[in-house]
């Protein structure tokens, strides 16, 4: 018999990443120092369960299509919401937004993108960089998160923003190169 996908352990992992964004923004609007602080801390261990449910899904071949599903929808709602928390904010400074407006431009567009070619038969396949680009982009929002809180680390933050930025733009400029063929209508039939 067929295990319920809800039930496995690897998406209830995925389920809780998603459930989490509320009190990570929730932490971060409040202003309040301490309150940030225990934000970080549980945005931490969101971000680093989005490779213990991969890691479970393969080791325990708990694989499903609502994990497929899920999980990347998981990582774009945590970037996605807790980037507009820090933005209402204040934490991103005026150049800040140029790296932040392009993350959300290329998670929307390849989303879209996706789901435009669902219909066609059409994989885009998860490069290595594309999986490298998430774990930088969650990786530069901890240390956003964090800057408020440790003095003097402004200029690894724009750094770590701003490479995650550039990765993401790569990435999404490659899926856009591969999936040309089938926008200009120049694919065999």
């Amino acid at each position: 018999m067929a295990r319920n996908p809800l039930t496995l352990v690897p998406n209830v992992i995925t389920i809780a990443r998603i459930a989490s964004i509320i009190p990570i923004v929730g932490l971060v609007m409040s202003g309040d120092s301490t309150m940030r602080i225990v934000a970080v801390l549980i945005y931490v261990v969101a971000a680093a369960s989005d490779w213990v449910d991969g890691y479970l899904a393969r080791a325990w071949n708990q694989y499903s299509d609502l994990g497929r599903m899920l999980d990347p929808i998981a990582d774009k709602l945590l970037v996605g919401i807790l980037i507009t928390a820090l933005a209402w904010s204040g934490s991103f400074s005026g150049w800040d937004m140029v790296p932040v407006v392009a993350i959300l431009f290329r998670e929307f567009f390849i989303s879209g993108l996706r789901e435009f070619l669902g219909s066609t038969a059409v994989v885009l396949p998860v490069s290595k960089l594309a999986k490298w680009k998430t774990t930088i982009q969650l990786v530069a929002l901890a240390v956003v998160l964090v800057e408020p809180l440790i003095s003097g680390i402004g200029l690894v933050s724009d750094l770590i923003l701003w490479v995650a930025g550039a990765i993401t733009l790569w990435t999404g400029w490659n899926y856009l190169r591969a999936s040309w063929p089938n926008l200009s209508g120049t694919t065999a039939k």
